[in-house]
Parts: C-alpha cells; structure tokens; sequence
C-alpha cells in the first residue's frame, strides 16, 4: 500500500467512510437487518421522507434506471420501501420507505454517533470541528443535490 503521503484526497475520503459503513452494515446486521446489499443501502438512504421517484433515486445512486428498479425491487420483497402512486403525477409512482427501513435508521444513526464520538476523541474537538467544516464546505461544489 501506498504512505500515507501519497494517498489521494479521494482515497484519504473514502477509506474512513467505507470503515464507518463497515460498522453500520455489522451492527444493522445484529440487529436483524442482514437482507440488504450495500448496492441496494445507497439507493435506500436516498429515499426522502415523502418519497422519491425512482429516477431522482438512480439520478442520485448514479446507477441506471434499470438497476435503481431492480434494487427497489430487491427492497420491496424485502419489506424495506413500498410503490405509491405520487399524488402530483398520477403516471409516476414513489418509493417510500417502509416500517422496516425506519426501524433500521435508529440502530445506523447509533453507530454513525459513536463513530464520530471516536473520531472526535481522536482528532480533538477542533480538529472535528474543522474537518467538518471542510467537508461542508466541499459538499458546496462536489454534492449537486445539496
């Protein structure tokens, strides 16, 4: 592997995000909530809370709309979201989250907080502090559903 020094951006993002999702995978998993993919939490975690369409749902998962349905399939057998009939369009429908997705978002925001107690711990306050702000800033020019 690389030193630390030549570690992209990028990389230097990703790595502390894919140990965050590692955590919540293991503990949702725990928990009972073993039936998803990652493939299929990424679609799942951008469902809005009156529903998204499944377009905006592949537009922001940056998959096909063809394999945003088929991940919305795979969650709707498993009892994650539900189809509705958007009441603004009556020819498109919306993906709402289900009873199961919602009892599942309490034990992933458990461990999203402990994980940044730790790094928190580890950085110091200010750092946090500071790297949040960056990133919030970053997400200004990078995040176009901001």
């Amino acid at each position: 592997m690389a030193a630390e020094s030549e570690l992209n951006t990028g990389l230097l993002l990703f790595i502390p995000y894919r140990a965050l999702e590692n955590r919540i995978f293991a503990a949702l998993a725990e928990a009972g909530f073993d039936d998803f993919t990652p493939a299929q939490a990424r679609v799942l975690q951008r469902v809005g809370p009156d529903g998204t369409r499944l377009t905006e749902l592949a537009e922001q998962a940056q998959v096909t709309k063809q394999t945003a349905g088929f991940l919305v399939d795979q969650l709707e057998k498993a009892g994650y979201v539900t189809r509705e009939p958007d009441p603004t369009d009556r020819r498109a429908r919306l993906v709402r989250l289900a009873e199961r997705a919602r009892a599942a978002q309490p034990v992933a925001a458990t461990v999203v907080a402990e994980v940044e107690r730790e790094w928190e711990e580890h950085l110091g306050k200010r750092r946090m502090k500071q790297l949040r702000e960056a990133l919030s800033l970053l997400r200004e020019i990078t995040d176009p559903w901001a």
